[in-house]
């Protein structure tokens, strides 16, 4: 079976991708009529254009990472806004765009932010990039934005995946970097396509990465991965990462330091074109996901949630789907993972995240996604 098309699976990806940033219907009937039954209240903050990511910050505004390069502060019990200057030239083109933002673990004294991009590489090609910043609140100003680190491999296809979170010591920053439509490289022990990555604050390699000593780029601490939208800790410590497959068989992987998790060997999707990809297997040499999905709910964004305000959900998984339209939960038992829940918020969502007060809030996909709050329902 050839594996390495990657002319002809870009095209059926970015036509995926196409679909995926397409807005749903800006219908208030339809959306009240798809959300009448969910468990929880539903409150609209503000309304953006191609929103992507957002970030909370300790005193209740929030920053939210627009497709094409900008980045809105939010004040949600107001609804004052403006936009921050000082960010970089991204590359927004495909799934190109200002992804990522999370502060750094101490925020509250540096004022550092941590985000990614896609920017422009050599020739028609894109990388992308992981920077810091420090963020003037007052001024609505970056200050000081630095690249620490970049993909080494440019590519003009999609797949950046560019999601970040912090080792629960605050010592480490783990980044994933998706395998860009080029298949072969989340295989390449040289490549930092295609795999989890390990570093330092300062976006070097961590020290001890586990496959250094094989050979493998001294950053990589997991590989055999395709487009990894979300990585989040749970209470004891351990790494969960969202990843979205090929045709079907998106997947959600309990990460572990130096296991190859098969892309683009083994993968319970299969290729664009039709053509199979070997399901996981026992002894097939791979870490199979906790959960995969077919067909595809198109996962967007994942979020760790264990807050009081639901208490019933603390301990669990929340998955966006573009595709889906939905916000689905994932109960989490130690090393175990199980659907719970799946609803169907009536249009297209792109992230999640958990609030200060333990609410979820959502921001939809499209040129006028919203962002929403989820609160229980009285």
């Amino acid at each position: 079976m050839n594996l390495n098309m990657p002319g002809l699976a870009t095209t059926f990806s970015l036509a995926l991708l196409a679909c995926a940033a397409v807005p749903a219907a800006a219908n208030a009937q339809a959306s009240a009529s798809a959300t009448g039954g969910l468990p929880f209240e539903v409150k609209p903050v503000g309304t953006f254009k191609s929103p992507w990511a957002m970030a909370f910050l300790p005193n209740g505004n929030v920053l939210v990472t627009q497709k094409e390069g900008t980045m809105i502060l939010i004040d949600p019990a107001t609804g004052t806004r403006r936009t921050v200057s000082g960010t970089p030239a991204v590359s927004s083109s495909g799934q190109g765009a200002l992804m990522d933002i999370v502060p750094a673990p101490d925020f509250a004294a540096s004022k550092r932010l941590y985000f990614s991009y896609s920017e422009a590489g050599p020739g028609a090609g894109t990388r992308v990039v992981l920077a810091t910043a420090t963020l003037d609140q007052p001024g609505g100003t970056l200050r000081d934005t630095k690249a620490i680190f970049r993909s080494q491999d440019a590519s003009t296809g999609g797949h950046y995946s560019g999601r970040i979170g912090f080792s629960p010591d605050g010592k480490y920053l783990f980044f994933t970097s998706g395998d860009r439509q080029l298949f072969d490289p989340a295989q390449d022990p040289g490549s930092t396509l295609g795999k989890v990555l390990r570093l330092n604050l300062d976006g070097t390699p961590a020290a001890d990465n586990p496959l250094a000593a094989r050979g493998f780029h001294a950053a990589v601490w997991s590989y055999g991965h395709r487009n990894l939208l979300g990585i989040a800790f749970d209470r004891q410590g351990r790494l969960w990462e969202m990843e979205m497959g090929p045709r079907h068989g998106d997947e959600i992987n309990l990460i572990k330091p130096g296991l190859n998790y098969g892309w683009p060997k083994a993968s319970n999707g299969s290729h664009y074109d039709g053509r199979d990809i070997p399901d996981h297997a026992p002894g097939d040499g791979f870490e199979a996901p906790k959960v995969s999905w077919n067909p595809a709910i198109s996962p967007g964004g994942l979020a760790y949630y264990d807050a009081d305000l639901f208490p019933k959900w603390k301990n669990s998984l929340f998955i966006t789907g573009l595709s889906g339209k939905s916000l689905d939960r994932i109960a989490l038992d130690g090393e175990n993972a199980t659907k719970a829940d799946h609803w169907d918020m009536g249009e297209r969502i792109r992230a999640v995240r958990t609030g200060p007060d333990g609410a979820i809030w959502l921001l939809e996909d499209g040129p006028r996604g919203r962002l929403l709050m989820l609160t229980p329902k009285r």
